[in-house]
Order: structure tokens, then C-alpha cells, then sequence
């Protein structure tokens, strides 16, 4: 068994462990702001709600903002509901002409000259000014401070290593929980760090990967077959999952005729990040489905094996809808780009839904999340609070708000 497996022997409390689980999805994580958000209004004014929280990619980001400041979580939420309603592509990585013309440049002559005169860029995109960004706005270091202090039981974040291929989460957490070990996926107790962070969040061949110890590591979705095993390691009990994919989304512009056309390759790079941020999440929810009915039906066959609650949050809006509309306040260079492999129309919007570090954009998908959190204010207290979840979730463990 996989995720719910590793729930196993744990005594039962009289209060569930609730793990906060932020998957990945670049500037679609602003929906996960605007869910925290409303988080903070719906929550009785206490202390940090969940004691385990585990983050991947952009998802690591506002998870760690979340950790290092545990103990003054509203204040955290505010923090970054600050910094993502403000943002601006050049924040996370180099849209200015002069650079995105050196970077084209450097691509072309490495391919020219077979990587003789020049070797291949690390990336497409420099995102130094991420680094700078989230070393100005994150404090890894009381990360452990908030451990330690009992705001947080466990933190984790999960990169994939380019050494191995397997998923690992880089964790910190109270003494009693081991690392682990299982197929393709390992947790590795750690003092985290910026590079930590950075290596979470290196999207395969758009970021430069990080180099930790003797390891290169990238973006925590490549490898993480089961993206909700590392909350359960933590000692979580029940799972809220903020993802950013639409439930509903049977693809943008259906009926246009594009599935005729050659796709371009703005629009297959974008149909890999979105693969990349989503089946692995929908899948391991699913499975904890399973387990669950076997827990319930034949408690003897189930022997060792703990009942999971998970409750997820997507958008009720496909982000590509969105991104759609405020395209035209993206740097000119980054539409440009865009332009060039084929990003910008129709199903190409799956791409610039994922980059547009846009304030304008941003906003809409913070208000969005904000709405659909509270649309479900009733499953989101429950869940919280330990109670049997109303209706309003489907088989598969999802809530959508509709």
C-alpha cells in the first residue's frame, strides 16, 4: 500500500492531525492565497490550524511562509496575500528585452555550434529574482524555531532528485518521526534552506535545477507518485488539498477545432506542466478513497491500516479562462515569447496561466480562491473541527464549489 499505509499504528487521538497539502502550479498558486485567506476568517482565532504542512513546487513557497511563522499564522496568510497580490513577472524570473535576447542568443549559438562555443543554458528562464524575492520574504530558518516551540508537529518539502529520480521530501519535525524509505520516494530529515525551496520550485527546463549536497534536484512533482504521502509521514490524519487544475476542465476552447491542428510547442509544453502539477494529486486521492472503503467494509483485511479524511479545493473556474482575459498585461517580451512556440492562443493559454506573474491576474485567482472557500465554508468548519463532512463531497474525496 502506498500513502494510507504509511498511516498505520498510529493510537488514535481525540482530535485529528490536519495537514495542510499545497501542490504545485506556478502563478495559479495565487488561487491557494485567496482559500488561506478565507481560512483565516472562517477559523476560530487560535492557534495555527494545521500542524502538519507539506508543500511542492510554487505550493512550497506559501508553505514555508506558513511554517516559519506557525505561530502567527493570519499574519503569515496576510504577509503573502500581500506579495502575491502585487506581483510582477520580473519578481520571479527575467522578462526585461535585454536578457530574454541574450538567453535566445546563448540557446542559438549552443545549437549552432554543437555546444563547442558556448554549452546549452541551464534553463529557458532566469529566476534569480525569485531567490532574491523569497530571501527577502522567508525565513527558513524559524522553520525549525516554529518546531520546536510546538506551533508545527512537521513541515516537509519535496523536490525530485536528478541523481536518482526518486521524489524526495526534505523534511523537519519533532524527534519521534523517522525518515522513511519506500519505492522511488524518500523522506530525508534535514535543516531546510533556501536552496531547498529553490529546488522545489525548479520546473523542469523552464528553472535551473539546484544543487544540494552532491545532488542536482528540480521541481517536487516529476517523480511524486504519491504527493500525499509525506503529510501522513508528518502524522497526518486528515488532509486538506488546495490544488490550483480545475475539477471540470474538459479543456478550454472545446469544439474550436484545434484538436485538428498540430499542436504548437507552447501548447505541448504547456499540456506538460499541467500533467506535471496533476494526475499524481487526483490519482493518490483516489486511492485513499479505496483504502478507505476497505477500512470501513472489512476492518480485518484492513488490519494496520488507518482511515485518512481528505478534503480538496479547486477552482470552480478554469484558470485558463482567466488567464485569458488579462494576457495583454504580461511584459512584452514574455508575450513575445509566448507568440514564438505558440502560447498565446486558445489551448495555449494553459501555458501563460501557469507564467503570468501578474498582479491583475493574480488578484482575480486570489478572489477566486477566496469565493470558493467560503461557497464551502460548511465542509471547510467540518473538516477542521474533526466533524463528518456535509454532502458536498464526492466520491473521490473533492470538494467543489459550484
Amino acid at each position: 500500500m502506498d500513502a494510507p499505509a504509511e498511516a498505520a499504528r498510529r493510537p488514535p487521538s481525540p482530535r485529528p492531525t490536519v495537514g495542510l497539502v499545497l501542490t504545485g502550479g506556478g502563478a495559479r498558486s495565487a488561487y491557494q492565497v485567496g482559500v488561506l485567506l478565507a481560512l483565516t476568517e472562517l477559523l476560530p482565532r487560535a492557534r495555527n490550524p494545521f500542524p502538519v504542512i507539506v508543500g511542492t513546487s510554487a505550493g512550497a513557497v506559501a508553505a514555508c511562509v506558513l511554517a516559519a511563522e506557525a505561530h502567527h499564522w493570519r499574519r503569515a496568510v496576510s504577509g503573502l496575500e500581500q506579495v502575491w497580490a502585487n506581483f510582477r513577472t520580473g519578481q520571479v524570473f527575467h522578462v526585461d528585452p535585454a536578457h530574454m535576447v541574450r538567453a535566445g542568443t546563448h540557446w542559438l549559438l549552443a545549437l549552432l555550434s554543437g555546444g563547442l562555443v558556448l554549452s546549452p543554458p541551464k534553463a529557458l528562464l532566469d529566476n534569480s529574482p525569485l531567490r532574491q524575492l523569497l530571501a527577502t520574504h522567508v525565513d527558513c530558518a524559524s522553520i525549525h524555531r516554529s518546531i520546536r516551540r510546538g506551533h508545527l508537529t512537521g513541515f516537509a518539502l519535496c523536490t525530485t532528485s536528478y541523481a536518482t529520480g526518486q521524489s524526495v521530501a526534505f523534511f523537519d519535525g519533532r524527534e519521534p518521526i523517522p525518515e522513511w524509505t519506500r519505492a522511488q520516494r524518500i523522506g530525508r530529515r534535514t535543516e531546510l534552506t533556501l536552496d531547498h525551496l529553490m529546488a522545489s520550485a525548479a520546473i523542469p527546463l523552464l528553472f535551473p535545477p539546484m544543487c544540494i549536497g552532491r545532488e542536482y534536484f528540480g521541481d517536487g512533482a516529476m517523480r511524486q507518485l504519491n504527493p500525499l504521502s509525506p503529510a501522513i509521514h508528518l502524522g497526518a490524519d486528515r488532509l486538506l488539498v488546495i490544488g490550483v487544475h480545475a475539477r471540470r476542465a474538459e479543456g478550454m476552447g472545446a469544439g474550436s477545432g484545434t484538436g485538428r491542428a498540430m499542436p504548437t510547442p507552447g501548447e505541448v509544453l504547456g499540456y506538460m506542466i499541467d500533467t506535471l502539477f496533476t494526475d499524481q494529486i487526483y490519482g493518490d486521492l483516489e486511492q485513499i478513497e479505496r483504502i478507505n472503503q476497505l477500512v470501513q467494509e472489512a476492518p480485518f483485511a484492513a488490519r494496520g491500516l488507518n482511515h485518512v479524511d481528505t478534503l480538496m479545493l479547486a477552482p470552480s473556474i478554469d484558470p485558463r479562462e482567466v488567464a485569458a482575459r488579462y494576457t495583454s498585461d504580461m511584459p512584452r517580451s514574455l508575450r513575445a515569447l509566448l507568440r514564438v512556440i505558440g502560447g498565446r492562443d486558445v489551448s495555449g493559454y494553459q501555458l501563460a496561466s501557469y507564467l503570468m506573474f501578474e498582479a491583475s491576474y493574480t488578484r482575480a485567482l486570489i478572489e477566486l480562491g477566496y469565493r470558493d472557500a467560503m461557497e464551502a465554508r460548511e465542509a471547510l468548519v467540518a473538516f477542521m473541527s474533526g466533524e463528518r463532512l456535509p454532502p458536498l463531497m464526492t466520491a473521490a474525496g473533492v470538494a467543489q464549489a459550484t
